[in-house]
């Protein structure tokens, strides 16, 4: 129970500073939080104690308790989308940089250029 209140800690400083801070910089790096944050919580929810591989060998005695591998390949998915979405986010404030000189939210919408 306290792993997935951590997780949940960790979105909510993501969602602070994906909603409270102005630079874009920071805004990105919250963004990174939460994805991370939702990559560990679904981790936990596939995870279980006393667990094995679910890898099934010739001769098994008797059936023992899996880990769950689909949560597993669906983070390794999310880790690959979220890498391409990152590096699209970063292009873009590169290119807002390049153009007015600022990553302040508040600035870029003063010069409405």
């Amino acid at each position: 129970m306290t792993l997935y209140f951590m997780t949940f800690i960790l979105f909510c400083i993501g969602m602070y500073a994906l909603v409270v801070k102005k630079n874009l910089v920071k805004k990105i790096i919250g963004l990174v939080i939460i994805e991370n944050a939702v990559n560990l919580f679904l981790i936990l929810v596939g995870f279980r104690f006393d667990a094995e591989a679910p890898i099934l060998e010739e001769g098994m005695g008797k059936m023992v308790a899996f880990v769950d591998p689909l949560p597993q390949a669906m983070i390794l998915t999310s880790i690959v989308i979220g890498l391409g979405v990152v590096a699209l986010l970063v292009a873009i404030a590169i290119r807002i940089y390049e153009k007015y000189g600022t990553f302040d939210i508040s600035q870029i919408r003063e010069l409405r250029g």
